[in-house]
């Protein structure tokens, strides 16, 4: 029998994507025509915080925007997704975060971000957000904010004895301060090769991979590996899950869905693996659909492909 949903802080970043879908990727340098055109509300932390609410997850967003039509269209979307967004801030000086992103006919893609608001979320703004911070189950974090920014609000909610989910995306050096305050780390191939020093070619370099990182601190670690599935180290046991298959479009969001899905099973009651498997239906059902929060699913889809 499951708890139910307890509460889900994402501390992240939130952007508007402004998607391009071609045949192929142009090279450096080259242009090409015939592409389709739209706009999608991104960024990973906002991703994660819709992917959480969508799937059953009662989630708070802390995150900047700027003062422009995207921001408010932004917070609009959150507000509509049930996230409460009390703690989504205004920077009047900055504008909202934008990226660019092109997706080819196999689902691979190609992004360039300007963090615009983003980059400037502050530990004092978490400060500001410091008691809902305190009183979420689940605190969820990326990397698209500053280090700073990102490290203080890991310590507050470990200090409240908050389990506290990183996703280290983009790959970025991590303290051990930081790693010490992660209940989760839930990281891809190219993350966990950049955060442990391990070239992983197979699963026993994946398990030393997840060993090295864990050594550093972190209580469990979750590699995704794509069509092989998920990797799993929880308190010196090794699992691994494997990946759906499906038809692959776009790959955008995929890693968010994953991450959301994750903490929504978490804060239910269920185990880590059965937690990997739920995220992995979740994010099976992304790739096969464009865009970023256009393709992220409702609890209902994930549960009737059980």
């Amino acid at each position: 029998m499951l708890c139910m949903s307890k509460k889900i802080v994402v501390v992240g970043s939130c952007n508007t994507d402004m998607v391009i879908s071609m045949e192929r990727l142009p090279l450096p340098g080259e242009t090409l025509l015939g592409g389709r055109f739209f706009m999608n509300a991104g960024g990973k932390g906002a991703n994660q915080a819709v992917a959480a609410a969508r799937l059953g997850g009662k989630v708070t967003f802390v995150a900047k925007v700027g003062n422009d039509p995207f921001g408010v269209r932004s917070v609009d979307q959150y507000r509509a997704e049930g996230i409460d967004t009390r703690h989504v801030m205004v920077d009047k000086e900055h504008p909202s975060g934008v990226a660019l992103i092109l997706v080819d006919a196999r689902g691979e893609n190609s992004i360039a971000v300007a963090s615009g608001a983003n980059a400037h979320l502050t530990p004092q703004d978490i400060d500001r957000a410091q008691r809902v911070v305190e009183e979420g189950d689940i605190v969820l974090m990326q990397l698209e904010t500053p280090m700073e920014t990102v490290e203080h609000a890991a310590l507050i909610a470990h200090r409240a004895g908050k389990r506290v989910v990183l996703n280290p995306a983009p790959a970025h050096p991590l303290t051990e301060s930081l790693m010490r305050c992660l209940y989760m780390l839930i990281a891809n191939e190219t993350e966990a090769e950049y955060i442990s020093g391990i070239q992983i070619t197979d699963m026993d370099s994946v398990a030393r991979a997840a060993d090295i990182i864990c050594h550093k601190g972190v209580e469990n670690v979750v590699i995704t590996l794509g069509s092989k599935g998920a990797f799993i180290r929880e308190r010196g046991a090794y699992h691994q899950v494997k990946a759906l298959r499906v038809k692959a479009i776009d790959a955008t969001a995929a890693g968010d869905t994953f991450c959301g899905a994750v903490c929504v099973a978490l804060a239910e009651g269920r185990g880590i693996t059965e937690a990997v498997e739920f995220a992995n239906r979740a994010a099976a059902i992304t790739v096969t659909r464009m865009g970023a929060q256009s393709s992220l699913p409702y609890r209902r889809e994930v549960v009737d492909s059980l």
